[in-house]
């Protein structure tokens, strides 16, 4: 399930539809948040585009890259898009599986992989309205490149 939207989810009820399968024995999550720091030390906001269409068919690839390596049973992702102010969620992955390693192992591979590979741009914009766009960092490139080498 990949949902690209500007509202916000439940958690709650993402972790309860992955766990309602009657087969899964683990369940790993990820959430993420708009934080006051990035490039720059006073981040009041984000502002995230995306390309409808080839980013949820990117998405949907990485989701079967992650069932050929690991042993899951659902895997579900969610990003938002638009204005998100402090404290907001930005992304959700969550993977089921009949055991714990699998479920931990395709969550950060697919949380990793997102942020190297689905086509997202965010912009930055700080207390005092101003905005730039993020590159990508060197750390995520290098993270998603351990899992080309695993």
């Amino acid at each position: 399930m990949i949902r690209i939207q500007t509202e916000d989810f439940d958690v709650g009820a993402e972790i309860a539809a992955l766990e309602n399968n009657g087969r899964s024995g683990a369940l790993a999550t990820f959430t993420g948040l708009v934080r006051d720091h990035g490039d720059r030390q006073d981040v009041a906001a984000l502002f995230l585009e995306h390309y409808p269409g080839m980013t949820e068919g990117v998405i949907a690839g990485l989701i079967e890259q992650a069932r050929v390596r690991w042993t899951i049973d659902e895997a579900r992702v969610i990003h938002r898009v638009g204005h998100l102010p402090l404290g907001d969620r930005i992304v959700f992955v969550g993977v089921s599986s009949a055991h714990r390693q699998d479920a931990f192992a395709a969550c950060e591979f697919l949380m990793d992989a997102l942020k190297t590979t689905a086509p997202f741009w965010k912009k930055e914009i700080t207390a005092d309205g101003e905005s730039h766009w993020v590159d990508q960092k060197a750390s995520d490139r290098e993270k998603a490149e351990g899992w080309r080498k695993a």
